[in-house]
């Protein structure tokens, strides 16, 4: 085999060169971990949580000194009302030595015997005990007057952190709660333009495949406090196709508790919002219907339950 020439053997180098210098593709980036996004979301709920109670006890705290100062204002003005009654009487005793000893007031001035002296007396030591109940409470009021500015003051910038800091918690929570959205999977049967094919009903709770897995997502989503009914035969609508649940939120026949009401708010919400990916056909909620383009409302069925309110149903094609 003849030797390459100088030229050919250089070309040949330029062109590996190249080759090695080519970037290797982007590693695609690592689906998120849907238990690590759970605990990060937990976590930052309980923190959020922390916040909001330490600026809820900040706010009694304030609360609390202003009441206290409110209250040693009035102690104030009563001691200032007995002090110049006091005063007043103390006075009237006084005058009453001048018009009783004439011009001379020396002579009134001396040591008084019997029981104008005694009156005198027991009025002079009233006052001056007045006086010192209204210095104590002078002092309480102002003492209570800067321990409230101080806290008002406090709370001001404690306030602006905290609603920093639980800003910015809610902030990565969004974040992680769209993440967790994305994880949503598409459930079985989704045609390619977005139309659903049939499923028959299987397993021992006989219900489809998709209605099953909206049940377990929305299980897995969700604490739920009462039981879930799916198939039931005998009845209208897609129940006896094993084409919907019911999520109780009471017993049942009964109004839930505000609690679960704002639960069955967030579940039916959940489930408009993951229609295209689940398979959801329409959501009832509090005697209303959503097909995917907003709740309407639908005629008095004459119960509770008829009207579901104590449940949400969620039918799926």
């Amino acid at each position: 085999m003849a030797a390459a020439s100088p030229a050919r053997l250089a070309v040949g180098l330029v062109i590996a060169a190249a080759v090695v210098s080519i970037p290797a593709p982007a590693t695609a980036a690592p689906k998120p971990d849907e238990s690590r996004l759970r605990t990060e979301l937990k976590n930052l709920n309980t923190r959020v949580d922390g916040l909001i109670e330490k600026y809820n006890l900040k706010r009694v705290e304030l609360a609390e000194a202003r009441k206290a100062s409110q209250a040693a204002t009035e102690r104030l003005a009563t001691a200032e009302q007995a002090l110049a009654v006091a005063e007043k009487r103390v006075a009237e005793i006084v005058q009453m030595g001048y018009q009783g000893g004439g011009a001379s007031l020396p002579t009134f001035m001396l040591p008084l015997t019997g029981v104008g002296s005694a009156v005198l007396e027991q009025l002079i030591t009233e006052q001056q005990a007045v006086v010192n109940s209204v210095t104590a409470i002078r002092d309480e009021k102002k003492k209570a007057a800067d321990e409230t500015a101080a806290l008002a003051a406090q709370i001001r910038a404690d306030t602006a952190a905290v609603e920093g800091q639980r800003d910015e918690a809610q902030d990565v929570i969004k974040d992680i709660e769209k993440k967790l959205q994305d994880l949503v999977p598409v459930s079985s049967g989704r045609r390619s333009d977005g139309s659903w094919a049939p499923q028959l009903p299987s397993g021992d709770d006989h219900i489809t495949p998709r209605t099953r897995a909206m049940r377990e997502l929305i299980k897995k989503n969700f604490a739920l406090p009462f039981t879930v009914g799916c198939f039931r035969s005998g009845s209208s609508g897609e129940h006896p196709l094993g084409r919907a649940c019911d999520f109780m939120l009471s017993s049942g026949g009964t109004m839930p508790a505000t609690v679960n009401q704002v639960l069955g708010d967030r579940i039916a919400a959940w489930a408009v919002e993951n229609k295209a990916k689940l398979g959801v056909k329409y959501v009832i909620w509090k005697q209303r219907i959503n097909h995917g383009s907003g709740w309407n409302p639908m005629g008095d069925r004459g119960s509770i339950t008829e009207n579901h309110f104590d449940h949400v149903h969620i039918s799926m094609y």
